[in-house]
């Protein structure tokens, strides 16, 4: 392909994505992916963080214009865009797909929804913009990955900007041209480092993210001037934010025709790359009914880059602990519920029995593994050797389980926040995202 014009043949992607455009299967996946948003966002709409950006936003003030998920309050589309996407990053409980590599829904749905609810958008109309944003988010990823991530960028903050610019241009019926010209706008702006994990930065990465893509998108739309080749042109985003640049690997067609369909969900709330590690673990405690006493000593097998990640080897409190493969190790094989949200303490990260397992592990780092992929190997103090290995990075085969797994994670998030009642109505009520004329009915739905 002509290197020379990536931005603008993706510009024409996302704007010329139509419903008829997209196949049934990626219809239905679409609404889990809505789904597993708003009850990641309501489960985390009461972190500190969170509180912190409101009392900023509200210091601002401005017109009332979007709903802050999990509140009774109303803010500017651009601020609540920015809280509503630091909220659904807090728990870092949030989906996954490996090719940006990075969380689209957190980066993309925030912008798309407080402009949706903004311009009384339909559900069918939100859930097309969402597809067209989730492709140009990954196909740009795919361009620029491995090195933009391994170099220390956090692609949620920095591809993610790229997606909701392109959702919220396709849902303000912007022509490719003027597209192209908003992703150039969200491009100058994305930022986000991997340096910043265990902090608050990380969740605000997500925030900023659906706050750029939107800027961006409303500013094309008025006639703001940027550069329509802002990813491949010489000091652009790609090379300067990477040391490999593949435009061929944007347009490579994904398996199954779209991105979307290799969207992984998260069953444990910490770092993606800790759940393959999890899942050895579980099953090697469920299989053999292991108690932590029997264990000596504690191998984990992943790739290299890994190590640059989710690497914090003694974690102090809960957040640190999502970004621990040793703890997370630690507390699977001690039968700790690592999808619990209170299993992500400082209580657990000086737990004496934990420290004393996590103290055990061994990173044995491989090259050019998938970064999904893990082995663990455990000797017990009998001389037996166990070995459990594990690849997160396969999407779900069993679409109706899948289903069944993430209302099921969706209630058990929302329901402290909205009670059974209004759990259950906001759950049917995304299930039907198709048919809502007016998607402001979700938005305050999701409003405590």
């Amino acid at each position: 392909m002509d290197r020379a014009n990536l931005t603008q043949v993706l510009a024409l992607r996302a704007a010329s994505w139509r419903r008829e455009d997209i196949p049934e299967p990626a219809r239905e996946l679409a609404r889990p992916c809505v789904l597993d948003y708003f009850g990641v966002a309501l489960a985390g709409a009461g972190d500190e963080l969170v509180r912190l950006l409101i009392d900023e936003m509200n210091e601002s003030g401005g017109a009332p214009q979007a709903s802050v998920i999990g509140l009774e309050l109303r803010l500017p589309a651009l601020s609540a865009a920015l809280v509503n996407g630091a909220a659904a990053h807090a728990l870092d409980y949030d989906d996954v797909n490996m090719a940006m590599p990075g969380h689209p829904s957190v980066a993309i749905l925030p912008a798309l929804l407080a402009l949706a609810e903004l311009r009384r958008s339909s559900g069918r109309e939100v859930a097309t913009a969402f597809v067209a944003g989730y492709e140009t988010a990954c196909r740009i990823g795919a361009a620029l990955r491995p090195g933009h991530y391994n170099l220390g960028f956090h692609s949620t903050g920095t591809i993610g900007s790229f997606g909701a610019a392109a959702a919220c241009a396709r849902l303000l019926g912007l022509d490719a041209k003027t597209t192209a010209i908003a992703l150039g706008i969200a491009g100058t702006q994305a930022a986000g480092l991997k340096s910043q994990f265990g902090t608050m930065c990380k969740p605000f990465h997500a925030g900023k993210a659906a706050q750029n893509g939107l800027l961006a998108a409303r500013l094309a739309a008025r006639g703001f001037s940027s550069r329509a080749d802002v990813v491949e042109c010489v000091q652009g985003f790609a090379l300067t934010h990477g040391p490999d640049f593949a435009p061929e690997a944007a347009l490579a067609e994904p398996e199954g025709g779209l991105h979307l369909f290799a969207n992984l969900f998260k069953y444990h709330a910490a770092c993606y790359l800790t759940h393959a590690p999890i899942e050895c673990a579980r099953r090697l405690r469920t299989d053999h009914r292991l108690e932590p006493d029997a264990i000596a000593g504690i191998t984990l097998r992943l790739d290299a880059s890994c190590e640059r990640v989710c690497n914090i080897p003694a974690p102090s409190d809960g957040l640190q602990s999502k970004f621990s493969l040793r703890q997370t190790v630690a507390m699977a094989l001690a039968g700790v519920d690592t999808a619990s949200l209170g299993a992500y303490s400082a209580e657990n990260a000086r737990d004496p029995r934990l420290v004393g397992l996590r103290e055990r592990v061994v990173l044995d780092w491989q090259e050019s593994w998938p970064q999904t992929l893990s082995e663990l190997e455990l000797e017990l103090v009998d001389g037996r050797r166990l070995t459990a290995r594990h690849d997160a990075g396969i999407p779900a085969s069993d679409i109706a389980d899948q289903g069944r797994r993430l209302a099921a994670k969706f209630d058990s998030l929302v329901e402290p926040v909205l009670g059974p009642p209004r759990t259950r109505e906001l759950r049917e009520t995304i299930a039907a995202l198709d048919d809502l004329p007016d998607i402001a009915r979700l938005t305050r739905l999701a409003a405590a």
